[in-house]
C-alpha cells in the first residue's frame, strides 16, 4: 500500500534578484541562466521573470532570493519566497 508522501515530485527550487515589489504580496524575479547556443557555441545568458508570493512584502529590489515552485496561487503566480 503507497502512501501519498512517497508519490511527491521534488519541488523546484530558483534563485534571483527582486527586480519589482510594487504589487501587494507578490514579487517578481529574476533568474538568469546560461545556455549554449546549438550553431555557434557560444553561452548566452538568459533572463526570464517569475512573480512570487512574498506574504507580508518582506522583500524589496536587489534583494538576492530563492524561490520554490507551488500550488497556483494567481493566473501568473506559482510560485513563493523562501
Amino acid at each position: 500500500m503507497e502512501t501519498k508522501l512517497q508519490n511527491k515530485k521534488p519541488v523546484r527550487t530558483l534563485r534571483g534578484v527582486v527586480v519589482s515589489d510594487k504589487m501587494k504580496d507578490t514579487v517578481v524575479v529574476a533568474v538568469h541562466r546560461l545556455v549554449k547556443h546549438p550553431k555557434y557555441k557560444k553561452y548566452v545568458r538568459i533572463t526570464k521573470r517569475y512573480k512570487a508570493h512574498d506574504a507580508g512584502n518582506t522583500k524589496h529590489t536587489g534583494d538576492r532570493v530563492e524561490i520554490a515552485e507551488c500550488r497556483p496561487i494567481s493566473k501568473d503566480k506559482h510560485f513563493r519566497v523562501l
